[in-house]
Parts: C-alpha cells; sequence; structure tokens
C-alpha cells in the first residue's frame, strides 16, 4: 500500500505553481470568484469533461484547448455558469482563456477555462476580465486557499487536499482543490477539480491516471442525480520535483496512480458530506455482483433513487426501497438470494423479511454516516459508492436558487 503524508497547501503544495482568487463582482455577494492557477511553463495536462448534451461553452473550448495534453493556466470563475449561451458564450470563454495569455504570456490555446453558478445568463464581461487581470497579478505559492474559496457556490466550505509521496528517493506533491454541492451525479467527473502535481508525469501519464481515478471517485458519487452543463476536472504535472519521466507501466507511475486517486477521493466524498442540505453520509457497496460494472450500476440506482434518500433522512431502515432500486438497475440479481444489511442490521436475507428491533435500527440511522451493504448473490464482483440523504433543506436551497 503506498505511503504517503498530507500537507497543506491545495493546489500550490506542489513546486512550479502559483494561484490567486479575488472577488470580481460576478457574484452578488461580493466574495470571490475568479481564479487563476498557473504553471511556471507549459506542462503535461490531462482533462475529462461532463457528457451532459447541454455541455457549457466552457467546456467545449476546454476540450479544445487541452486536446494536445500540455497547458499553462486554468481560469475559472463562479457566479454565473456561462451555459445556454450560444455563439456568444463560446466568445466569452475565449475571451477568458486570451486575457489570462496576456498576462502570463503564453498562447490562449493553453489555458483550461471553467465556469459554475446559473444557467442561461451571459457572463459579465468587463469585471470579469479586470478580475482576471487582478488574479494574474495576485498568483503566488500561497493562495490555494483563496483559489478554492473562489470556485464555490453553494457549497458551505472549500474543498482542498495535498499530499506528499517519496518515489525512488524523490518527494513529490499532488495538490487538489474542488467545488460541489448540488446538480452532482458524475458521468465522467463532476462538478469543477483541478489536479496538480510537481511528479514529471507525461502528457500520456497524466491521461491514464486521470481517467482512471475519475472512474473510481467522481463517477462514484452522487447527490441528486443531476449531472452539470459545466463538469471537468483537470490535471497539471509540472515536474519540478525533479526525476525521470514517468510513463505508464513504471513503479512510479503505479505510485503516482496510488497518491492521485486517493486524492480524487477524498475530494470526492467532500462534495458528498457537503450536499445540499445533507444530514448524512452514506456508504453503499453492492457485492456478489455478476461483474464490476453491475455491481456500480446498482449501487448508483440505489444512490440515486428519492424514496431510498428520503428514507435514510426520516431514519427509517425501509429495505424495501433498496430492493426496488437494485430491481430497476441492469444488475443481474438473484432475488431468491438478495442480502441486505442498514448501518450493520440485517434487514433481508434470502430476499425477504428479516426481523430486526425497529428501535435499534432509528437509532444506527441516526447517526451522521450510514453504511449500506447489498448483496446480489450472483458473483464476486463489488462497487461502493457515494452518496447523501435528501432533505427539506435541499428543496429549499434549489427552490431559491436564483433568488
Amino acid at each position: 500500500m503506498t505511503q504517503y503524508n498530507y500537507i497543506e497547501g491545495g493546489v500550490v503544495a506542489p513546486k512550479g505553481f502559483l494561484a490567486a482568487g479575488v472577488a470580481a463582482g460576478v457574484k452578488k455577494s461580493g466574495k470571490r470568484d475568479v481564479c487563476i492557477i498557473a504553471a511556471e511553463e507549459g506542462v503535461p495536462a490531462a482533462g475529462v469533461f461532463t457528457r451532459n448534451k447541454m455541455a457549457a461553452p466552457p467546456v467545449a473550448v476546454s476540450r479544445a484547448h487541452i486536446a494536445d495534453g500540455r497547458a499553462r493556466a486554468i481560469v475559472a470563475n463562479s457566479g454565473n455558469a456561462n451555459a445556454c449561451t450560444g455563439e456568444q458564450g463560446i466568445a466569452d470563454a475565449d475571451a477568458m482563456a486570451g486575457a489570462t495569455a496576456d498576462a502570463l504570456g503564453c498562447d490562449a490555446s493553453d489555458v483550461i477555462v471553467a465556469s459554475t453558478g446559473v444557467i442561461g445568463v451571459r457572463l459579465p464581461m468587463e469585471p470579469l476580465l479586470a478580475g482576471i487581470a487582478d488574479a494574474a497579478a495576485a498568483l503566488d505559492n500561497a493562495s490555494g486557499d483563496a483559489a478554492a474559496e473562489a470556485i464555490v457556490t453553494t457549497d458551505t466550505f472549500p474543498k482542498q487536499i495535498a499530499l506528499a509521496v517519496e518515489v525512488d528517493g524523490v518527494t513529490y506533491a499532488v495538490g487538489g482543490m474542488a467545488k460541489g454541492s448540488g446538480m452532482i451525479a458524475p458521468n465522467m467527473a463532476t462538478m469543477l477539480a483541478f489536479l496538480t502535481t510537481d511528479a514529471p508525469l507525461s502528457s500520456v501519464a497524466c491521461n491514464e491516471i486521470l481517467k482512471a481515478a475519475a472512474a473510481r471517485t467522481f463517477n462514484r458519487i452522487s447527490v441528486d442525480g443531476d449531472t452539470s452543463t459545466n463538469d471537468m476536472c483537470t490535471l497539471m504535472a509540472s515536474g519540478a520535483a525533479g526525476g525521470d519521466v514517468i510513463e505508464p507501466g513504471s513503479p512510479a507511475f503505479d505510485v503516482l496512480a496510488d497518491v492521485i486517486t486517493h486524492a480524487c477521493g477524498e475530494l470526492a466524498r467532500m462534495l458528498v458530506r457537503d450536499g445540499e442540505g445533507a444530514t448524512k453520509f452514506i456508504t453503499i457497496q453492492v457485492s456478489g455482483a455478476a461483474n464490476e460494472t453491475e455491481a456500480h450500476d446498482a449501487a448508483m440506482t440505489i444512490a440515486n433513487s428519492p424514496l431510498f434518500k428520503t428514507a435514510i433522512f426520516g431514519g427509517d431502515a425501509n429495505w424495501g426501497r433498496v430492493a426496488m432500486a437494485v430491481g430497476n438497475s441492469s444488475a443481474t440479481l438473484d432475488p431468491s438470494a438478495l442480502e441486505i444489511v442498514f448501518a450493520g442490521i440485517t434487514t433481508c436475507k434470502d430476499g425477504m423479511a428479516v426481523e430486526f428491533d425497529e428501535d435499534v435500527a432509528a437509532a444506527a440511522l441516526a447517526e451522521p454516516e450510514v453504511d449500506v451493504l447489498v448483496d446480489l448473490g450472483v458473483g464476486d464482483a463489488s462497487a461502493s459508492v457515494w452518496t447523501c440523504d435528501l432533505t427539506y433543506d435541499y428543496v429549499r436551497i434549489n427552490g431559491e436558487y436564483r433568488s
């Protein structure tokens, strides 16, 4: 098992990266809403993006810019998603990249662009471009916190992580930050997430690591079953810590893949813990599946069921909600072998009810973390996903989102 240490700094913990977060006036609140994360030069990079068919202009621009496997910087704003804004939205995303490139002295095609917030409203370009200039002037290696604050929307706290690992006598750092609280249901990654490392990963290595990490982490969380128009996750590798270029298949590659996947997993679980209105963090583990794909689908079908999520909110060990959900999934199952365990209490075995103490179950489900185990009874494969309960506050927050 890879050994690593938690360190401070977020995305600027790795050498070779600078960041800044400023208030440009995109948000009505006056809080930070524009950030830049920049490498000292163009570096290997990779990205995964939403599969939502209404993908926003920043996603289209960033897909094109990162296609060559390199990037110099990320510019992101919160408070406005620049989604469903047509050709003007593309032009505005291009302008964000251009302003960042001008400030850094690089090509606009080396800038990744991200936006999050209200859909269907044009970006306020005058204050936004002024904010980009301010952020570029404020770049340093100590502003990871400010950058993380600048991308939040309904989040109740910024989400950051930084880890250090030693490989062949060289210490490498991995940093990350993410935002997301609602409209969270992965379909490649989810929300906005930006990862950095000073390990000398090649572009190919970045791409392989990020895709695998997203599949095991960001693609295994759900708050409400809705995949955003603006989701993206990127990885940039400065190589500033030194050492030989790390390619797939090497021992160093495996170590960095483990650490980056762990960082993604920590960030993903932070998103679930901060789910809009959430009171419980739920781990769903499906075992006994024919293959991992089916185990994953069964677990995600449970995680996205409003009936299941409201039952957990109410402290009700209503295992019928789980049986219904797995039956609606694509997974093969044996109805006569189905087993369901709520918070350590077996509620269904061999596809039928098991007597249990309702008061004990209610007490177990009152805890802030709840585990639900499901055995489909047809194979040896398993998968885990993370979700949260569905509460009155979720309805309130989203009912008031634009007000």
